[in-house]
């Protein structure tokens, strides 16, 4: 059987089994690039430390955008509302919180682009735009090891790191 992810809002991000906050692969010290106006939690950037960034196409490790949601009322947003952006930010810079990932780690996600279909044993891997994608020739890979629904009731899947 397979899904399609068809998003209602921003990108979501459960950590069923992340190793990042235990062992230290936490950074929030790098600015997005310029050219960056918008991130999702379940993204993935590259930290690239040498260019004094996070971007999508440089020397860095790809990392998961695990960012700390700001709901103002609780009443009216629900996670789907909230994404890191330019022109919420006081300096026009977003300082993005990321995860390192390692072979073995666990979430559940959304964050593909629109109309994206897929079914247990799939593999995808960060595009050039920070979204999943289908395949299995990048750098970093993650298995669909279930189906899932998001708290919201939007369809997801959870996802397996097999090579990091």
């Amino acid at each position: 059987m397979a899904i399609t992810i068809k998003r209602d809002g921003y990108g979501q991000v459960e950590p069923n089994h992340l190793s990042a906050p235990r062992d230290g692969r936490v950074y929030a010290q790098l600015p997005a690039a310029e050219d960056i106006k918008i991130l999702e939690n379940g993204m993935f950037v590259k930290y690239d430390y040498a260019a004094g960034e996070v971007n999508f196409d440089g020397d860095g490790a790809w990392m998961l955008v695990y960012n700390e949601e700001k709901l103002y009322d609780e009443r009216y947003q629900m996670h789907k509302h909230w994404a890191q952006k330019v022109e919420d930010s006081y300096d026009g810079k977003i300082y993005p919180r990321v995860f390192g990932i390692v072979a073995g780690d666990i979430f559940t996600t959304n964050t593909f682009a629109d109309d994206t279909e897929l079914a247990v044993g799939d593999d995808v891997t960060p595009g050039d735009d920070g979204f999943l994608a289908a395949g299995s020739d990048g750098d970093v890979v993650f298995r669909v090891v279930k189906e899932y629904t998001l708290p919201d009731g939007q369809p997801a899947v959870k996802l397996q790191c097999i090579k990091a």
